[in-house]
Parts: C-alpha cells; sequence; structure tokens
C-alpha cells in the first residue's frame, strides 16, 4: 500500500482516516448500528482525538481528526481507573510508548468492538474491517477546506443522493445545529468564516469537484 495513506499519527497532526469492509460487504444494516458505531467512537477514541467531520457510507467511513496533544491524553489516561488501563497506556504515561502505537491500539480496540457486536447481532464471524485503516496526513490549509466538502458530499460520490444535505449519515446537520456537539463545530465554522460561507463553500466546491467529476482525492 502506497505510504501516503498510512501516515504516522502524530500529536497536534490533522488526518484523514477511513476504512472500508473486507470485500465490500455491508458495514451497517441498521440506523442502529450507526449509532452504536458513533457510540463506540466516541468512547475509544474521541479521548485521543478532535474531530472536525464525519460521514457513515454503507460499506466505509470518513472521519476527519485533530490528534491531541500529549498533555490532553495524559490527563485522560490518568483520569481512567488502573484497572481500566492497557499495559501500552501505562507506558504511554511513562514516556515509554509512542503517540502512534497508542493510536493504532485504540482505532483496534474500537473496530473490535463494533466488529463483535455487528458479528453476533447479525450472525457473522471473521474480520469485517480492511487491514490497515488507512490515513492521509492534511498539511496544507486548502487540503483541509477540500477534506472537509469531500467527507461531507461523499454520498453524492457513491450515488446514494444527488443532495448531500438531504444525508442523514454525516457531520454537515450537527455543524450547522445549536446542539451540544463533541464536533470541534465551532473552529471549522470559523475556519470558513461563519454559517452562510461554510454553506456557500461546499456549494461551490461540490459543483467543480462533483460535476466536473474531477476527485478531491482518492479514498476508497
Amino acid at each position: 500500500m502506497n505510504k501516503n495513506f498510512l501516515a504516522n499519527l502524530y500529536n497536534g497532526g490533522i488526518f484523514h482516516v477511513y476504512n472500508r469492509t473486507n470485500n465490500k460487504e455491508i458495514l451497517f444494516k441498521t440506523d442502529a448500528n450507526r449509532l452504536y458505531f458513533l457510540t463506540q467512537y466516541a468512547k475509544y477514541l474521541q479521548p485521543f482525538l478532535d474531530t472536525f467531520c464525519w460521514c457513515l457510507l454503507p460499506n466505509h467511513f470518513h472521519f476527519l481528526v485533530r490528534v491531541k496533544t500529549t498533555e490532553e491524553i495524559k490527563k485522560y489516561l490518568n483520569s481512567k481507573p488502573s484497572e481500566s488501563m492497557k499495559s501500552l497506556e501505562e507506558e504511554y504515561l511513562e514516556d515509554g510508548a509512542i503517540t502512534e502505537l497508542l493510536l493504532e491500539l485504540e482505532w483496534k480496540r474500537f473496530f473490535t468492538s463494533y466488529s463483535m457486536a455487528f458479528n453476533k447481532q447479525h450472525e457473522r464471524k471473521g474480520n469485517l474491517f480492511h487491514r490497515p485503516f488507512k490515513r492521509i496526513e492534511i498539511n496544507k490549509e486548502t487540503h483541509f477546506t477540500q477534506a472537509i466538502v469531500y467527507i461531507h458530499a461523499n454520498a453524492v460520490k457513491h450515488k446514494l443522493c444527488s443532495d448531500f444535505t438531504n444525508y442523514k449519515w454525516s457531520s454537515w446537520h450537527s455543524i450547522l445545529s445549536e446542539s451540544p456537539t463533541q464536533l470541534c463545530r465551532n473552529e471549522i465554522l470559523q475556519w470558513f468564516g461563519g454559517v452562510q460561507p461554510f454553506i456557500d463553500a461546499h456549494k461551490k466546491m461540490i459543483a467543480y469537484y462533483y460535476d466536473k467529476d474531477v476527485a478531491i482525492e482518492e479514498a476508497e
């Protein structure tokens, strides 16, 4: 696999993380599956990542995230009950483990948790997710903007809808809502210059990248 799709996860780095199922099987059969997926993401990965946006598709998912600082991660780990600590987490607190390894562990725990529940519910066996999961570093301002639009409009790319604003399973709705959220909503809106510029940028960029069949990035 191209090493650009397996970027090292480091503190403060911003990454487009995505993965699909083995053999393009269905990842979500019900809305309850999707809600459980997001709940487990919040449980296993939100303590380590700032989340900008996401989108859930039938056989894959996308997240745009920033790895939290060493201090933030250690603060969280120190708050955990000692009996629930994994050996790698203990090593991290003692500066004996690097962020890359810790994050790979947490993503693995997340995938395993969802897979076990999904397999049990749907009487399925074996690995659900393709390995390794992909992550692309976002190191340019234009790429950051493009990644947000790409993720929100991914349902259009896969012809699940003609208008991405009608697609239920993306962070688009949470960003425009005033309801509590764990997303970096204010940071995203400030980046675009406010709510209306956020909406306008999506409509303009989607018309360019999708109507002209020019991919923002090859993600699946």
